[in-house]
């Protein structure tokens, strides 16, 4: 059975920057209703290595950001942008 995609629940450390790329991964990921494999299949990635991104397990690639950023149709620097100075942005 295969596990529910759910938004991520806690805000990251703004100062863990693996943490910020990871929370961010995760929620724009979701919005788009998409798991980790059509994420990984969207930008040409294996499954296991966007699972171990989002885990913090393993570092990134500046253009492996790029690949993921695209597949979301969103720009990198989103992705490494602290969700609380995007809160700050929007006010």
């Amino acid at each position: 059975m295969a596990n529910k995609i759910t938004a991520p629940t806690e805000l990251p450390d703004e100062a863990d920057l693996r943490a910020v790329l990871a929370y961010n991964m995760r929620l724009f990921r979701v919005n788009k209703g998409w798991s980790q494999e059509e994420l990984a299949r969207q930008c040409g990635l294996d499954r296991t290595y966007v699972s171990a991104v989002e885990r913090k397990r393993w570092n990134i690639a500046l253009s492996n950001i790029e690949k993921i950023a695209a597949a979301l149709h969103i720009p990198a620097y989103q992705l490494l942008l602290p969700p609380q100075a995007r809160l700050e942005m929007m006010k």
